[in-house]
């Protein structure tokens, strides 16, 4: 799948994780879960892309997110986005991943990406909550969302990703 194709499928993503997400999720867990979509399909492209394509998508989306949904610092979710797409891609540079391991990785590179924000929005004195607090609050909560949205959509997200991956190849070698 071309790059356009992707970036168009995380725009309705990025619409979906701000708008439908919430008209969908139970009112208890409405300030407790927050989706990070567009996070899970730069790490995606992270995986079965390259680490560079991740780290401009990563850099895009977050800032979009930081002007959409976070205004009070502009660039902590382009910043945190960018780093663990590239991160990501980095430890698959050689590798091709398996399903367990893109799971653990996109578990863990989540993880890095909300203690990020958690620790640059303490650093300003945004929250005075503890780690331990958000961690059992919020960010469990989203991990587990984000790792069953990647089980679901592991599958395709590989096949659109290798595809694009393939052509590119046979377009070199020509």
């Amino acid at each position: 799948m071309k790059l356009q194709r992707i970036v168009g499928i995380m725009l309705l993503l990025f619409l979906a994780e701000g708008t439908v997400f919430y008209w969908l999720m139970p009112d208890s867990l409405a300030g407790r879960v927050i989706p990070r979509f567009t996070l899970a399909f730069v790490l995606f492209a992270a995986m079965y892309r390259d680490r560079h394509t991740a780290l401009l998508l990563g850099f895009f989306f977050g800032l979009l997110q930081d002007m959409a949904y976070y205004g009070r610092m502009i660039g902590v979710h382009a910043f945190g986005m960018a780093i663990a797409g590239y991160l990501t891609g980095f430890i698959f540079k050689r590798k091709k991943p398996t399903m367990m391991m893109s799971l653990s990785v996109m578990f863990l590179s989540t993880l890095f990406y909300e203690a990020l924000l958690y620790s640059v929005y303490r650093l300003f004195r945004l929250t005075h909550e503890t780690f331990e607090w958000a961690l059992s609050d919020h960010i469990l909560p989203s991990l587990l969302l984000q790792v069953l949205f990647a089980l679901a959509l592991y599958v395709p997200a590989r096949r659109w990703f290798e595809g694009s991956v393939k052509k590119k190849a046979e377009e070199e070698e020509e």
